[in-house]
């Protein structure tokens, strides 16, 4: 399986995305891909986006505004979620008793 598809692959995948939609959806920067001389690239994960752009878009009837309002709060919770792992992580190479200040910390009722 390819990481890498051009935008009949796109098309071909993603059942309910037509051609329009997919350029609008690109001029609207809902969906980012690489350009290459022949063309966009996309990778899989722009498929998962447009997968969901048609959903929210067909299914709830958003237009591109609701759409690019939606679909940056997800960007956002999702980066959040990025950062509180690496949060995490990095909590995790502390020494034990700095961890464990930080454990009571967070368990303090407010």
């Amino acid at each position: 399986m390819t990481d890498r598809y051009s935008e009949d692959d796109v098309v071909v995948a993603v059942t309910r995305l037509t051609r329009t939609q997919l350029v609008g959806f690109i001029d609207g920067d809902l969906v980012k891909p690489q350009r290459a001389p022949d063309g966009y690239v996309f990778r899989r994960v722009d498929i998962a986006r447009l997968e969901l752009l048609c959903d929210l878009s067909q299914d709830l009837d958003l237009n591109e505004t609701a759409l690019g309002i939606v679909v940056s709060l997800l960007d956002q919770l999702h980066a959040a979620r990025q950062d509180l792992a690496d949060l995490a992580q990095a909590i995790d190479t502390l020494p034990e008793d700095l961890r464990t200040r930080i454990e009571a910390a967070l368990k303090k009722p407010d």
